[in-house]
């Protein structure tokens, strides 16, 4: 049995098939736990969520920005950005039960001993917490209100995280450090404006990884969502977003025995590379 934690796919169902071929991936011995962004921008979303759906229980599958910028769209909450790949899926004839599937994934999970997340996670938050203030969010995508949060979950406001927050503003603070966070303060507050490598943080603002004492720190964590940092490969923390979607490769990381220790596998994303941040 082999489990592997793999970065953004984006719509890239050839690259996403090479890389299951080149692992070995067998349904009925192996588990994927896929970080976030599986569709949008690439050429084949509506392949990518019949492949996992079809998969089960045998691949799970995060929500990243662009996941749920599909089920804004779908919905009418947010208008299609000319740079989307989504109309496979939006006419597709399983389009509801695509959907549906969809915003059943989780926000964060804690699995054989690695927290994952689709962005980031906010220093006042330890592992525990994080997977407690995701499921505030799960449930209420779950509810039967959904669509109606979707209209209240945009926004950079407020930036900081406080446990006093509650209703749609508490839940737009998780949804933004889970699936947009890059840089923060040390207090915590978000910057969201930056998509370059972790070298380019605004003054007083780093990578929220790199913030001192958070609470998180000591807790193996798996993230995708930043194309531009760079590897990062140390026991407790894998970036696993290399870029694929913009001519750059797919990521797993196996998990191994050895806590905090993984073994990445890579494969070429077949598009051509071209300008461009998620």
């Amino acid at each position: 049995m082999s489990l592997y934690m793999i970065g953004d796919v984006q719509g890239c169902d050839a690259a996403l098939g090479r890389l299951l071929d080149d692992i070995g991936f067998s349904p009925s011995r192996d588990t994927l736990y896929l970080l976030g962004d599986l569709v949008n921008r690439g050429p084949g979303s509506l392949a990518v969520l019949r492949r996992l759906m079809a998969l089960e229980g045998s691949a799970h599958g995060l929500l990243g920005n662009h996941d749920l910028h599909l089920l804004a769209t779908a919905h009418g909450v947010r208008k299609p950005h000319r740079s989307d790949t989504l109309g496979d899926i939006l006419a597709a004839s399983d389009r509801e039960a695509l959907l549906d599937w969809l915003r059943a994934r989780p926000m964060a999970l804690f699995e054989h001993g690695w927290l994952m997340v689709h962005a980031g996670v906010l220093p006042q938050w330890d592992a525990p917490r994080t997977l407690a203030l995701a499921g505030e969010v799960q449930a209420v995508l779950r509810s039967p209100d959904w669509v109606g949060f979707l209209h209240q979950m945009y926004g950079n406001e407020p930036p900081l995280w406080s446990e006093s927050l509650r209703g749609a503003t508490r839940l737009r603070v998780i949804v933004n450090a889970l699936t947009r966070l890059r840089f923060c303060s040390a207090q915590g507050v978000m910057e969201f404006e930056t998509k370059d490598s972790a070298g380019a943080a605004p003054e007083g603002f780093m990578p929220w990884f790199d913030v001192p004492g958070r609470l998180s720190e000591g807790v193996p964590i798996a993230f995708g969502h930043w194309s531009t940092l760079g590897t990062v490969h140390r026991r407790d923390l894998q970036a696993l977003d290399t870029g694929c979607v913009w001519g750059g490769c797919l990521t797993a990381a196996r998990i191994t025995e050895v806590p905090g220790e993984v073994e990445r596998i890579s494969v070429r994303c077949e598009q051509a590379s071209r300008p461009g941040k998620h």
